[in-house]
């Protein structure tokens, strides 16, 4: 249950590498050098197999500091921030990172259905037969979201 959840994270977090390289490429048009580096390591990131928690938190971690960087980019060529094509990808980069925010609520309650089974009785018996353990919860801290680029304002 648990894997099929974190496969569906994976899933979504590839998908927004995708999306950020269509952003990374059309602001090579405007900024070649500073999004051709940003390309090269959106390349080399992504595909990374995602298959713990740790994993998730490492991945939306490097996505943060690239989406970060194409901003500052965007905000250093005002051509860039009038174009439409540019806004467009930015628009499915955003979707992206909405459904892992749903995937990792899906992961999370999975998880909790899991850890119940492992706990109770007589769930329990099997889960131990079968040596299923307790599965740690997707977590975001403090440090996290304050770090998370405002979209919405640098947008404005």
């Amino acid at each position: 249950m648990c894997k099929n959840a974190l496969s569906q994270i994976e899933v979504q977090l590839n998908s927004r590498w995708d999306a950020l390289l269509g952003l990374a490429q059309v602001a090579s048009k405007y900024a070649q050098h500073e999004s051709e580096t940003l390309i090269n390591v959106i390349k080399q990131r992504r595909g990374e197999i995602v298959n713990t928690p740790e994993a998730v938190n490492e991945q939306q971690s490097a996505l943060r500091q690239v989406m970060g960087q194409l901003l500052a980019i965007r905000e250093s060529y005002p051509e860039l921030k009038a174009d439409n094509l540019f806004n467009e990808v930015q628009d499915g980069v955003n979707q992206y990172e909405e459904n892992v925010r749903m995937s990792r609520m899906v992961y999370n309650d999975t998880a909790t259905r899991m850890n119940r089974m492992v706990r109770q009785w007589p769930s329990s018996i099997v889960a131990s037969m079968l040596h299923f353990d307790i599965k740690e919860y997707l977590k975001v801290d403090e440090e996290q979201k304050k770090s998370y680029p405002n979209l919405k304002e640098a947008l404005s």
